[in-house]
């Protein structure tokens, strides 16, 4: 298949080929018809070239983007898959003994609850909105509850 410049060559060369008198307006009109066609399949081929630069570029900022976002908004950043965040040091979920880890039984989402939390009896999993509900059977010499 050839390129809008490769007609615009052949087409050139056929009206060279065929010899016309240069005198003639018809000629001349022609002529000038195919200077244009040319100029028109130059400037298409630079913005052809153009675009394929600005494809590639755009691409290249996708894939950034695509890592920014990762590093942005990824949930699955936390190591110990309790949801904070963080896993680093100052993780008080994944390093306190204050916290429980929890999987919900409809995701499969484990979250970390706090006491406060647990007191409540029951929660909204963050993950699917699930309601949890927790009993508790203490077995500790330090309270009167059972």
């Amino acid at each position: 298949m050839m390129t809008v410049t490769e007609k615009a060559a052949y087409l050139k060369g056929l009206a060279e080929m065929a010899h016309l008198d240069a005198d003639k307006d018809e000629v001349k009109l022609i002529k000038a018809m195919i200077d244009t066609i040319e100029e028109m399949a130059l400037t298409i081929a630079d913005l052809e070239d153009e675009i394929a630069m600005l494809e590639e570029l755009v691409d290249e900022i996708d894939e950034d983007l695509g890592d920014v976002e990762e590093y942005v908004f990824d949930e699955d950043d936390c190591d110990c898959d309790c949801g904070c965040d963080c896993c680093d040091d100052d993780c008080d979920c994944c390093f306190d003994d204050d916290y429980v880890e929890v999987e919900c039984p409809a995701c499969h989402e484990t979250i970390c609850l706090d006491d406060s939390i647990l007191d409540e009896e029951t929660i909204q999993c963050p993950a699917c909105g699930e309601t949890l509900e927790f009993e508790f059977d203490c077995d500790c010499d330090d309270c009167d509850e059972d």
